[in-house]
């Protein structure tokens, strides 16, 4: 698993609820399998038919900055997590060396010119973060986008 998997997980984002195998009954009926959130011997919808089933909830995105900031008022540190990715992964109890962040930086695919200087790397490592924490279901405020 790399790093940006661990940022995922420890921000909650992309783990759902377990979702229950349905089987289809002799009647053409859906039938839960006993996993949680389902109702027992559900039927499909009128007009679908039992391989269509209902559509799945969509998960809520998570507030990321919110997630954050909650995490950062109980942290013993003063993080600056919105501007700095040392901050930002020290705030998430995950490895903030100049190897890990290189690593993070190779697997979200900095362009070489940036490795080469850890300043440079760094700002363009912070905003690879946040852009795909949002394109992952993180909610990211637009400001910090940017």
């Amino acid at each position: 698993m790399g790093l940006f998997n661990s940022i995922l997980e420890k921000l909650g984002i992309g783990q759902h609820d377990e979702v229950p195998t349905l089987k289809v009954g002799p009647d053409d009926s859906i039938m839960d399998s006993g996993g949680p959130n389902t109702a027992s011997n559900a039927t499909t919808a009128p007009g679908r038919s039992p391989a269509q089933g209902s559509p799945s909830p969509a998960a809520a995105p998570v507030d990321v900055a919110g997630r954050l900031d909650e995490m950062a008022a109980t942290h013993g540190e003063t993080l600056d997590w919105r501007r700095s990715i040392v901050d930002l992964l020290k705030l998430l109890d995950l490895d903030s060396d100049l190897a890990a962040r290189e690593a993070l930086a190779t697997e979200l695919g900095c362009p070489a010119d940036k490795l080469a200087d850890s300043a440079p790397m760094n700002t363009w490592l912070h905003r690879a973060v946040l852009k795909r924490l949002a394109e992952n279901g993180g909610s990211v405020p637009p400001d910090l986008l940017d």
